[in-house]
């Protein structure tokens, strides 16, 4: 057995959601391009690169990894580029998106071999997180100011509107494209490409998938232009569990299991939107699994189990991958959970461990 923690990708989840992807690709003529800043396992890149268009990537090393990993169509966005990174990325890129007409103007220049996007801003979004809304007041991300962006619209062929964040309703989603639709209508039919962003949660349960693909392939229609997405959850959820194991069991007004990983650590998003992890809640048996960093609130959740736990029992903490395994650190030092895959055949393989080197080489 591999020892804990480790994450495992299981390729029979993953599929599911590759053969949901390129049916919509199919149906509607969309491009999907993985979005790297929610997950970058690049061992998982040979098996994803057949069902999707390439990557779309928020900085220049997530640039540089989709290029020599996943290879296909690379878009290259930041928030703001810098004058020492620009021309490695720019070298890396198929398409490159600036999120300022200020930086458009400052190197459109330079990026001239290349096709140039701006990112736009409809102010409004479907997040229920003011940490993650795109549209919250003040926002840095994105350009909304229809006349503004005219001026500079010979230097640029398509845009990025990134505003849907785990939306599962289709009735939002089509009210929201065509409010967009209305706003930007002179900017949009002078384009070549559109990327409607991710957090489209299409590959979910009962999503009208269908739907969907008939929305985008009238919307490239109306505009003529090539649509894209940039699934980021939607290409992993539910794929990839942390597996850990019950070091300590204790008993303070509640019973604690104290497991051999950190949710500070290893699936720190949750603990930034103080959501629980999805944990076993089946049984009588009722536990609050802990963290062992030494922060008082590293706690995954509360878990129920059909027998009690006991020193070694393992538990596997669901849908781990997605905006997880790019925020691991090594906080307290405790051990980095290694990465497996599971084959469609069932057989299980190591693919990266990671020791004390590596936790030393990531300081001074």
């Amino acid at each position: 057995m591999i020892q804990t923690p480790y994450y495992l990708i299981d390729k029979s989840r993953l599929l599911s959601n590759m053969e949901k992807i390129a049916a919509l690709r199919e149906a509607s003529g969309a491009k999907a391009l993985l979005a790297l800043k929610c997950f970058a396992t690049w061992s998982a890149f040979d098996f994803m690169r057949d069902y999707m268009d390439g990557t779309t990537s928020s900085s220049l090393f997530e640039l540089r990894l989709g290029r020599e990993k996943f290879g296909r169509e690379t878009h290259a966005y930041s928030v703001a580029w810098a004058d020492h990174e620009i021309d490695e990325a720019i070298d890396y890129a198929d398409k490159i998106i600036f999120n300022s007409i200020g930086q458009l103007e400052r190197f459109a220049d330079k990026a001239a071999g290349i096709e140039c996007g701006l990112r736009l801003n409809p102010r409004f979004s479907t997040s229920g997180f003011d940490l993650a809304d795109p549209a919250r007041p003040f926002s840095r991300l994105g350009e909304w100011d229809v006349a503004k962006i005219e001026k500079v619209i010979d230097r640029i062929s398509g845009v990025m509107i990134h505003y849907n964040c785990e939306n599962a309703d289709f009735e939002l989603f089509d009210q929201q494209l065509t409010r967009i639709e209305n706003d930007f209508a002179p900017i949009l039919s002078r384009l070549k490409w559109v990327s409607l962003g991710g957090g489209i949660h299409f590959t979910g349960e009962g999503y009208p998938l269908m739907k969907l693909a008939a929305r985008l392939k009238a919307f490239s229609e109306k505009f003529g232009v090539q649509v894209y997405l940039e699934p980021g959850e939607a290409a992993i959820t539910n794929s990839t569990t942390l597996e850990v194991t019950v070091l300590d069991l204790l008993d303070n007004q509640k019973k604690l299991a104290i497991v051999d990983s950190s949710i500070e650590a290893h699936m720190l998003d949750l603990l930034i939107y103080r959501q629980p992890a999805k944990l076993p809640q089946d049984g009588p048996h009722e536990y609050q699994i802990c963290g062992k960093s030494c922060l008082a609130g590293d706690i995954f959740g509360d878990a129920r189990f059909a027998e009690p736990l006991t020193i070694g029992s393992r538990i596997s903490v669901q849908d781990a991958a997605g905006y997880t395994m790019v925020k691991k650190n090594w906080f307290n030092g405790v051990a980095m959970p290694a990465i497996a895959i599971r084959e469609l055949d069932g057989t299980t393989r190591l693919v990266r461990q990671f020791g004390y080197e590596d936790y030393a080489s990531s300081l001074s």
